[in-house]
C-alpha cells in the first residue's frame, strides 16, 4: 500500500483553483481509476501518464491504483494535470519521496515519451497557487519565464518527467533535446525546496 499527493491548479473561467491530486495504491488486480469529476481529456490522461512514467525510465505499478481530484466539486478539463498525477503516483509506489512533492504546485501536459509539454493559462495558475499559500511550482520550461512573473514563488521548468524524478530524488538530471536552449533545470537555482532531494536543493 501507498499513498502520496501533489498540487494542482484547474481554471474556472478566468480564476484559478488549487486541486490537490491524491494517488493511494492497494493490494488487487492492477487497475487505474480516476475520480473527481474528471472531463474527457483528463480520462484520456490515465494512458498518456502511463506511457510518459514507463518511456521514462520508471516502473508503472502492478496494483489497484486509485487518483483522486479534489475538491470533486471543482470542474476540472484539460491536460494540465498530467504532471501532478505523474508524480502522485510515483509517489505512491516510493519512487519518489511522498513528502517531496506534497507541497509542490505542478502545471503541465505530458508527451507519450515522457516530455512535458506547455499549457495554457499557466499564469493564473501560478497566481492561484500563491494566493492559496503555495510558494514552489514547476511548470513546462517553455512557460517558466511567464510563471516567475508572480512575485514569491518559486519556479522551476523541466523539459520532461525523467528531469523532475532527478531533481526530486538528487540525481543527475539528464540532458533533454533543448526547445528553449536553457540549461538543465538546477532545483538550487530556482530556489526549491525540496525534501529529500540531496545537496543543492536549499536544505
Amino acid at each position: 500500500m501507498g499513498f502520496a499527493r501533489a498540487c494542482s491548479v484547474a481554471l474556472v473561467g478566468v480564476e484559478g483553483v488549487v486541486v490537490e491530486v491524491q494517488a493511494d495504491l492497494e493490494p488487487g488486480v492492477a487497475a487505474f481509476t480516476l475520480v473527481g469529476l474528471p472531463d474527457k481529456s483528463l480520462v484520456e490522461s490515465r494512458d498518456r501518464v502511463r506511457a510518459a512514467v514507463v518511456n521514462s525510465g520508471a516502473e508503472w505499478p502492478q496494483k489497484k491504483l486509485t487518483v483522486g481530484l479534489s475538491p470533486a466539486s471543482v470542474p476540472k478539463s484539460g491536460s494540465g494535470f498530467d504532471l501532478a498525477v505523474a508524480a502522485a503516483i510515483l509517489g505512491a509506489a516510493e519512487r519518489i519521496d511522498p513528502e517531496a512533492i506534497a507541497d509542490l504546485v505542478m502545471i503541465g501536459e505530458l508527451g507519450l515519451d515522457g516530455r512535458v509539454r506547455p499549457v495554457r493559462g499557466v499564469l493564473p495558475a501560478v497566481l492561484a497557487a500563491a494566493e492559496a499559500g503555495y510558494r514552489q511550482v514547476v511548470v513546462p520550461e517553455l512557460t517558466a519565464g511567464e510563471a516567475s512573473l508572480v512575485p514569491g514563488v518559486s519556479v522551476l521548468g523541466v523539459r520532461s518527467l525523467r528531469q523532475l524524478i532527478a531533481v526530486l530524488t538528487g540525481e543527475p538530471v539528464p540532458d533533454e533535446p533543448r526547445e528553449s536552449g536553457r540549461e538543465r533545470p538546477d532545483a538550487m537555482l530556482a530556489g526549491l525546496m525540496v525534501p529529500g532531494a540531496g545537496v543543492g536543493t536549499g536544505l
